[in-house]
């Protein structure tokens, strides 16, 4: 979005009238408003993984009834005892009965059943996707807010011709008066 036509979809805002420049500013304004948002969701998501993925890797391989003693508070018989997430707030108690039968969502409601090890590679993936598009989604907001600061500089460079303008004119009319 600058004064020359360097792209397709380039339009050259020193043509356009105030009016018109304050209604691309409003698209811009808003389109970058979204693209933040969609960034921060990115962020969350990417957090989120990395939280599974330090949780999956905590798991330990064996589980800790089959070695004997016990007595650690931390297993009970059959697995490893875990509080299972059932929202932000709310937990159940759970077992891990087998770290090597662990399910990751694929996406799209679908989930497939993976060792600890494969799954923290499936979630290292998609971490790299989500931080990708984090990045491509920043630099689509850093493009949008150059767009706002073009328009906004050439909305002054308007208001200042216009002011020039009038100023000219009073000045015009001030001397005409004296004649």
């Amino acid at each position: 979005m600058s004064s020359d036509k360097s792209g397709d979809n380039a339009i050259n805002i020193d043509t356009m009238s105030l009016d018109q420049l304050n209604h691309v500013k409003t698209q811009q304004e808003s389109r970058l408003e979204q693209l933040t948002a969609q960034y921060h969701q990115l962020r969350a998501v990417s957090a989120r993984l990395s939280n599974a993925r330090t949780a999956v890797s905590s798991i330990p391989l064996h589980s800790s009834s089959s070695s004997g003693g016990g007595g650690s508070g931390s297993s009970g018989e059959g697995g490893r005892d875990i509080m299972i997430p059932l929202t932000e707030s709310l937990y159940a108690p759970g077992k891990i009965v087998d770290p090597n039968k662990i399910l990751v969502e694929l996406g799209a409601g679908f989930f497939v059943e993976k060792s600890a090890k494969d799954a923290v590679k499936v979630l290292e993936r998609k971490t790299k996707v989500v931080d990708v598009n984090s990045e491509n989604v920043m630099m689509a907001a850093e493009a949008a807010s150059r767009n706002v600061e073009a328009v906004r500089q050439a909305m002054q460079g308007k208001m200042m011709e216009i002011q020039a303008r009038q100023q000219g004119l009073a000045y015009k009319n001030q001397v005409e008066g004296k004649q």
